[in-house]
C-alpha cells in the first residue's frame, strides 16, 4: 500500500499534531522559493502526470482544505499548470444541495472520486462535515439524519467513516494526499483587505468569510480533531505553511512529485505479441502508397 512521502510537515499518525505548535511561516528556506526551482518541479509533475494516465493502473486524490483567504485556488492552478487537463478533475464542494442531502455525507464526493490514470483535486472536501458543521452543528437539522443526533459521538462515527472509506481506496490504488493550507488569523486579514482594496479582488470578498473568522478558536479545534484522527500512512495530512504562498506551493509540489515518484509508475510493457503486430501494422503503413 501507498506510503506518505516524509516531510516536516507531514501529520503524525499517532494523534499527537498541536495546530498551536503548527508553523504558518517556512521552516526551511532558500531554492524553494526560486521559480527556476518551482517550475523543474511542475514539469517533473507533467511527465509524471503523463506515465500515470499512460499506466491507468492507479488513480491519484489531492484533498485541499483551508481557512478562508489561505490559497487554496492559487495552489492548485500553481501546482498544476501545465498538466494535461484530459488526465485531471478538479471539484469545488460548497454547501450541499437538497439532492445531495438525500444521501449519506460521504456520497457527493465519492462520485467525483478519480478514475484510474487520473489526478482528482478537491477543493474542499468530505472534511467539510466534521469542520463546518462541526463549528455550525445548527447544520446537522437540516441534514435529515436518522434518529436522535449525538453530539458527543457524531464527529468521531464520521471521522471512522472517513478513514475507513480512505483505506479501502488506498487498497484499490488510489494515492492520496490531503493538504492543510496553515494561514495565520493576521495574514488573513490581511489579505481580505487586499480584496476590499483592490477593485480587481473585489469579487473575492465575501462578508461571510469574516464572519466566519470570528469562530476562529473553533475551526483550529476542529481542524487539530480532524487531522490527528484521519492522518494515515496511506492517506497523510500535510499541514503546509501558508503565509508565504510561493513557499506553500513549491512545498505542495514537492510532495506530490516524491509520492509519484515511489509507486513505481511505468509506461505499459510492451509484449512480444504487440511487437508482432506492431511490425505488421508498420509494414502495412510503409507499402501504403
Amino acid at each position: 500500500m501507498f506510503e506518505a512521502p516524509e516531510s516536516e510537515y507531514l501529520v503524525p499518525f499517532d494523534g499527537s499534531f498541536d495546530v498551536a505548535k503548527s508553523s504558518t511561516t517556512a521552516l526551511t528556506d532558500g531554492h524553494l522559493h526560486k521559480g527556476k526551482h518551482r517550475r523543474k518541479t511542475v514539469k517533473e509533475l507533467n511527465t509524471l502526470q503523463r506515465i500515470l494516465m499512460a499506466g491507468d493502473r492507479r488513480a491519484v486524490l489531492l484533498v485541499f482544505q483551508a481557512m478562508d483567504a489561505a490559497g487554496k485556488d492559487s495552489t492548485i492552478r500553481s501546482v498544476m499548470q501545465g498538466v494535461d487537463p484530459s488526465g485531471c478533475q478538479v471539484f469545488s464542494f460548497k454547501k450541499p444541495s437538497s439532492h445531495e442531502l438525500d444521501h449519506d455525507f460521504l456520497w457527493r464526493t465519492t462520485t467525483r472520486l478519480p478514475e484510474r490514470g487520473r489526478i482528482g483535486i478537491f477543493n474542499r472536501s468530505q472534511y467539510e462535515e466534521v469542520l463546518v458543521v462541526r463549528v455550525h452543528p445548527e447544520i446537522l437539522t437540516y441534514q435529515r439524519l436518522p434518529g436522535e443526533i449525538n453530539l458527543e459521538t457524531i464527529w468521531e462515527d464520521r471521522m471512522r467513516s472517513i478513514r475507513q472509506q480512505e483505506e479501502h481506496l488506498a487498497r484499490n490504488g488510489t494515492v492520496i494526499l490531503k493538504f492543510w493550507l496553515n494561514v495565520s488569523k493576521e495574514e488573513q486579514k490581511r489579505r481580505f483587505l487586499a480584496r476590499l482594496d483592490k477593485p480587481t479582488k473585489n469579487w473575492k470578498f465575501d462578508a461571510g468569510d469574516v464572519k466566519e473568522r470570528r469562530h476562529w478558536d473553533k475551526y483550529m479545534s476542529a481542524y487539530e480533531a480532524a487531522l490527528n484522527a484521519t492522518s494515515r500512512s496511506w492517506a497523510p495530512w500535510y499541514a503546509i505553511p501558508a503565509d508565504d504562498k510561493s513557499y506553500m506551493q513549491a512545498r505542495v509540489a514537492e510532495i506530490i512529485v516524491s509520492a509519484l515518484k515511489n509507486i513505481g509508475l511505468q509506461y505499459p510493457v510492451v509484449t512480444d505479441a504487440d511487437r508482432v503486430s506492431f511490425a505488421e501494422a508498420r509494414a502495412e503503413l510503409e507499402a501504403d502508397d
